[in-house]
């Protein structure tokens, strides 16, 4: 596995790390990491997983297969992250060999690393939100087409709001998800207030990972415990009961 050195988060590389994988941390972001890969797949018989790879997006499109299994059709609308974009080209393709419905897909990127809102790769890309910390996308013409083919859209979010959307799903649904699951729950929060959504459509929307996946986020902004005596009153007095 290629990484950028310090820019991942250490929950997701847990799981590599027990089986046993190779990490190589280079110093750079997540796009000098994918140059890296791609020259790796064109000189040697290394098999890329990347969702450059034609065969990444075949088996992500089921996800959009099982959305439509559950709805017995597609959304009306798909809201969902925009990193490296396999996500919304994967599940567009889904929904068209689906054949009952083309929603229209809505993507968000975070504002540090918005190059498709922006219109430009972003060199420098900065986001808590690390899954779409990606300043030049691999499926970059795949994700427009997307966009543009079931008359949707990508637009971003800010840091600041991914944090408050994720801790509200996590405050009242009980689900703890990762900061890009956030910014799409964001995105969700911004385009109903602005009336985007049509009245009593469906919209479906991709939570990409659990919370354990990126914990330092959320500790490293949380509050810090309350210090209180070992007594029942002074617990009383602390929490004002």
């Amino acid at each position: 596995m290629i990484l950028p050195d310090g820019a991942i988060a250490k929950g997701k590389l847990v799981q590599t790390m027990m089986y046993g994988a190779t990490i190589i941390a280079v110093n750079g972001n997540f796009d000098d990491a994918l140059r890296i890969v791609r020259e790796i797949g064109e000189q040697t018989d290394i098999h890329i997983v990347n969702s450059i790879n034609p065969d990444r997006i075949e088996g992500q499109k089921t996800s959009s297969f099982e959305i439509c299994d559950t709805l017995g059709r597609a959304p009306d609308y798909h809201v969902l992250p925009v990193g490296n974009t396999g996500n919304i080209t994967a599940d567009w393709k889904g929904c068209i060999e689906y054949g009952k419905g083309r929603p229209k897909m809505v993507g968000l990127q975070a504002e540090g690393a918005a190059p498709i809102v922006r219109g430009h790769s972003v060199e420098k890309p900065e986001t808590i939100a690390t899954a779409i910390r990606i300043g030049n996308p691999a499926s970059w013409k795949e994700a427009l087409a997307a966009r543009d083919d079931s008359g949707g859209l990508i637009e971003m979010v800010s840091d600041q709001e991914i944090l408050e959307a994720y801790r509200l799903v996590a405050g009242k649904e009980g689900v703890f998800v990762e900061p890009t699951c956030g910014a799409t729950v964001a995105e969700l929060i911004k385009y109903t207030k602005r009336g985007y959504f049509a009245k009593g459509s469906v919209v479906a929307v991709t939570l990409t990972g659990h919370g354990l996946k990126d914990p330092d986020t959320e500790m490293a902004n949380a509050p810090a415990p309350i210090s209180c005596e070992a007594n029942t009153g002074a617990v009383l007095k602390t929490i004002g009961a």
